[in-house]
C-alpha cells in the first residue's frame, strides 16, 4: 500500500500528459487553403501579406481549411478574397 502511494504523483502527471495530448484543440492543426483563378494553394506554411494577400475587393472567403468539397471558412464572417502573390 505505501508503495501504491509512493507512486501517485507518477500517475498524476502521466495522466495529465495524455490529457494535455488528446484534449488539444484541433485548430493548432488545421492547414489553411487559398484559391486563386480557380487553382487552391496550401498556405499553411506561406507568410500573410509576402506569399499572399486577403483583400476586401470581392465578398468571399479568403482561408478555408481543406481545399476539397467540403470546405470550411477558417474565419467565418470575414469577407475577403484570397490573391497569391508572386
Amino acid at each position: 500500500m505505501n508503495t501504491l502511494i509512493k507512486r501517485l504523483p507518477v500517475f498524476a502527471f502521466v495522466l495529465a500528459v495524455f490529457a494535455a495530448f488528446a484534449f488539444a484543440p484541433k485548430e493548432s492543426a488545421t492547414e489553411q487553403w487559398g484559391q486563386d483563378g480557380g487553382v487552391w494553394y496550401n498556405v499553411t506554411n506561406m507568410t500573410p501579406d509576402v506569399d499572399y494577400v486577403c483583400d476586401n475587393e470581392i465578398e468571399s472567403h479568403c482561408l478555408y481549411d481543406s481545399s476539397g468539397p467540403e470546405r470550411n471558412p477558417i474565419t467565418p464572417g470575414e469577407d475577403k478574397v484570397f490573391i497569391k502573390l508572386p
